[in-house]
């Protein structure tokens, strides 16, 4: 029984705005180390029911795919409340996993919402979760 969703183009806005968190592996059938992530990503599913899953086929969906800039699978999203807080390339341990998911699900996003919006207001990049610069 899978618990993920298959996101396409079609989908994936609603998925978005639909999902208090939302986890995305951005995978390929070809792509090794991402079948070897596939169960590790399955049983979060299971072992977060609250949190929504999908799975997005970069040869099948490559608009969704270079929307995110995604260069190497897999890759690994995380959204609370439409804002982005997570991409990066490679498979992550399960253990990883529910880190990531624990520190999603405590983020005050009131806070977070509010940093965004200032950061709009002055034209100035505040450093979050995930961010890499």
């Amino acid at each position: 029984m899978t618990t993920t969703v298959h996101a396409t183009e079609a989908n994936f806005e609603s998925l978005v705005t639909d999902s208090d968190i939302l986890v995305v592996d951005f995978w390929a059938e070809w792509c090794g180390p991402c079948k070897a992530f596939a169960p590790v990503f399955e049983a979060a599913a299971q072992k977060y029911p609250d949190v929504k899953f999908a799975k997005v086929d970069t040869e099948e969906q490559q608009g969704l795919a270079q929307a995110f800039g995604v260069r190497a699978i897999p890759t690994i999203a995380v959204f609370r409340q439409q804002v982005l807080l997570f991409a990066e390339a490679g498979a992550l341990p399960a253990g990883a996993l529910d880190e990531l998911i624990t520190q999603a699900r405590s983020l005050d996003m009131e806070k977070v919402k509010a940093e965004i919006a200032a950061e709009a207001a002055s034209g100035e990049h505040v450093h979050g979760p995930g961010c890499d610069h």
